[in-house]
């Protein structure tokens, strides 16, 4: 398609509303609010090491602040050291979307707690949950770091002001979410969206300022031959994980017949788009490394929203047992495992934590028993 036909994430979202004559605008608002927020933390990700007055003009532009106050080296709830971008990108989500009358409330990684809308601006029916800038540890080594999002409905009671907003309200399986997303900030600036309708890919036009549609209906592959796993857990994982890598490793000469690549990047995002834009698996399943935490990524702004986008684009998200957008959270910084990406490839890992384990030959190493008879020879 011609770059001049490419519609903007305006009209985009404007073709989809009039699938719904009586929808108010509200969410397509909201959605512009996000993307805005997403143009904001791209220009300041921009800057890199720069900082300096570049740095500051641009979290000023996007904030109403200084730029001057976000501090490095604090620990967020996650027990996580903060960088001065991840204060940075948090607060450029806040002030956003706080004023627009779309939402009633937000939570974020960054924040113990749900933020509520300021008394001073009108509330909305919808929630926001996001991690501002996931994979911000590989900012200094300049790989693709991204923003993820997840739009929820608020209770009516909440979003009318008659009662407070409470971390409860967030607490909705994945299947409920109304529209999820991420964007990428790499050598191109993409925004990925879901609004339940398929997966749409926008690429930021630097000249224009604006998303314009690159990518649409994105479809995962359902066969692959690449995984994406940290190895250095390999001594923690659960026997079905160890499995399935062993098979994979074991290439052409093994159980599946054909070689595999593996890929780790540490940024959730970018193993995402790879995923989307190739097919491929990524694995951060369950291990025994730290036995009071249950996976790694958290539910709610994390494996959500890309359970999400997988889901839609004919892939699937899995806590390595069953769909992850079933699971019902307990909490707003719970923590999952994760298997995302193509089809075939999930099951097949689903499969794996129901069969029991089969056996080796090393199974049969001893001094009565034979791999094929009773006893030996």
């Amino acid at each position: 398609m011609p770059l001049s036909q490419r519609s903007t994430l305006t009209q985009f979202l404007i073709e989809e509303r009039r699938r719904f004559p009586d929808a108010s605008g509200d969410f397509n608002a909201l959605i512009l609010d996000v993307a805005l927020a997403c143009k904001a933390i791209a220009r300041a990700v921009a800057f890199g090491e720069l900082g300096g007055l570049m740095g500051n003009h641009v979290v000023a532009a996007a904030t109403g602040t200084s730029g001057a106050s976000a501090a490095a080296g604090s620990i967020n709830v996650q027990g996580e050291v903060q960088k001065k971008l991840d204060v940075i990108s948090n607060e450029m989500f806040l002030r956003a979307n706080e004023w627009g009358g779309h939402l009633a409330g937000m939570a974020s990684e960054e924040m113990e707690e749900p933020y509520s809308i300021p008394a001073s601006f009108p509330r909305g029916k919808y929630l926001l949950v996001f991690d501002p800038l996931d994979g911000s540890s590989n900012i200094d080594v300049n790989v693709s770091v991204g923003s993820i999002f997840s739009v929820l409905r608020a209770p009516a009671d909440v979003a009318q002001g008659t009662r407070k907003l409470t971390v409860q309200d967030f607490l909705q399986p994945g299947s409920q979410q109304v529209a999820a997303g991420y964007a990428i900030y790499g050598p191109t600036t993409m925004l990925m969206l879901t609004v339940g309708s398929g997966v749409h890919g926008f690429t930021l036009d630097p000249n224009l300022g604006e998303f314009k549609l690159t990518h649409p209906d994105v479809m995962i592959p359902a066969e692959t031959q690449e995984f994406a796993i940290n190895a250095s857990n390999s001594r923690f994982w659960e026997p079905p994980v160890k499995r399935y890598v062993d098979e994979c490793l074991a290439g052409k000469t093994g159980p599946r017949g054909k070689d595999f690549n593996m890929r780790w990047i540490a940024s959730m995002v970018a193993e995402a788009h790879r995923i989307l834009m190739r097919g491929g698996v990524f694995m951060y399943p369950r291990d025994t490394k730290d036995p009071s935490k249950p996976g790694r990524l958290r539910l709610l702004y994390e494996a959500n929203p890309i359970g999400m986008v997988m889901e839609q684009a004919g892939g699937r998200a899995s806590t390595g047992r069953g769909p992850v957008l079933k699971i019902q959270p307990d909490g707003l910084h719970q923590r999952i495992g994760l298997v995302f990406g193509s089809k075939h490839e999930v099951e097949r890992i689903e499969r794996y934590h129901d069969e029991p384990l089969p056996l080796k030959k090393a199974d049969f190493e001893t001094p009565l028993f034979a791999e094929r008879s009773l006893f030996r020879d």
